[in-house]
């Protein structure tokens, strides 16, 4: 069977008493926030960076606390299934601790596609239909690399370790590769929509500060997939591409309801902006007609 919404050592050996008898194996949904990386990244954990990209191998966190307060706050919101307790590292000890009932565990991406309630396209792709000429990106979080994975990719890779016998008792990293940076990713949805505007690189005391991004952003979180696509043969049926293209159809289809995790404040981008910016290598000269008034 697969569980996708493990968020706790208590939920995870409540599915494992409920099925231990019954099912042959266990698949969990973990996620790549196990990694010290993310306590790093978040400034949780202390010390030098993790080198990327991370394996199945590569170094856990030490500390529990998964996320700042406030981030966990916002996840919660959107997903009821996560408790106070939340943390993956001990879903994944209990479930390949058993000794009675195998266990597979798949460490996820950040997943988009239509669903996502997240909404991780919606930053650059409501800035772009409010008629935008240019979208600020903060220089450190311009550079970043965070896995990446389509719903019905992600969703393939959980069904693949399920119906392989050769996943019992392995853990497997899922994501697309390459890995891109956030704003190779903005490019990328820019691209599918047709928008010929330009993406400005600020650096920290420069960009405004709806924009700005806690954390430790030199940390990447970039994850290698190799062995799941070397043991199971995983390889992604929908191109990203693709995938790209059908999450925003579906998020220009679906809008965000009353609370939206992401901000716009339209007049403090328009004041970084006039007061020069620097795309990623060109030199860009703004006047205040350009930047677009739509949405305001």
């Amino acid at each position: 069977m697969i569980d996708l919404i493990l968020s706790s050592a208590a939920q995870a050996q409540a599915t494992m008493d409920a099925f231990r008898g019954t099912a042959r194996r266990v698949v969990a949904a973990s996620s790549m926030d196990v990694y010290r990386a993310c306590g790093v990244l978040h400034r949780i954990e202390e010390g030098p960076l993790e080198p990327v990209p991370l394996t199945e191998d590569s170094r856990l966190r030490t500390k529990p606390q998964t996320y700042p307060a406030e981030v966990m706050t916002t996840i919660r919101k959107f997903f009821g299934w996560i408790d106070e307790d939340y943390d993956k590292i001990p879903v994944e000890r209990t479930i390949m601790g058993d000794s009675k009932l195998a266990g597979t565990i798949c460490r996820l991406p950040m997943v988009y596609g239509p669903g996502d309630n997240l909404r991780r396209f919606h930053p650059v792709l409501k800035r772009i239909d409010d008629g935008r000429r240019a979208i600020i990106h903060e220089e450190g979080l311009a550079a970043w690399k965070t896995p990446r994975g389509y719903v019905e990719n992600v969703a393939a890779a959980l069904g693949l370790a399920a119906v392989d016998d050769q996943a019992a008792g392995r853990i497997y990293n899922v994501a697309e590769t390459p890995a891109f940076s956030e704003l190779e990713w903005a490019r990328k949805i820019a691209a599918a929509t047709g928008w010929a505007g330009d993406f400005v690189v600020l650096p920290w005391d420069r960009t405004p500060e709806h924009l700005r991004q806690p954390g430790n952003s030199a940390q990447h979180w970039e994850a290698d997939s190799t062995r799941i696509r070397d043991e199971l043969g995983y390889c992604e049926p929908v191109p990203i591409e693709e995938g790209i293209r059908r999450t925003i159809e579906w998020e220009r289809a679906n809008p965000p309801g009353e609370f939206n995790p992401h901000r716009f404040d339209y007049a403090a981008e328009d004041a970084a902006l006039l007061s020069g910016g620097q795309t990623k290598g060109d030199h860009v000269d703004y006047n205040g007609d350009q930047f677009g008034n739509r949405g305001r």
